[in-house]
């Protein structure tokens, strides 16, 4: 799995996850659980995490959807 977006923004995540569901490309988003540990003060980034063979083909879908800031580089 590589990971392509790094935030707490769980907005971009559902929408990232929801594009990549709708493409077919396995993903996760790893991290969640840590806003126990943190409080729910949203200090602990997610990490949106998608599959090595298809990495290139995420990026370019999450482009076209214009979350192209979001990405990681």
């Amino acid at each position: 799995m590589q990971e392509i977006i790094r935030t707490n923004d769980v907005v971009t995540l559902s929408v990232a996850e929801s594009l990549m569901r709708d493409a077919g490309i396995h993903c996760m988003i790893a991290d969640q659980s840590m806003s126990v540990l943190e409080g729910s003060l949203g200090l602990l980034q997610r990490r949106f995490l998608v599959e090595d063979d298809r990495a290139d083909e995420a990026r370019r879908i999450l482009k076209d959807a214009g979350l192209e800031a979001e990405l990681k580089s």
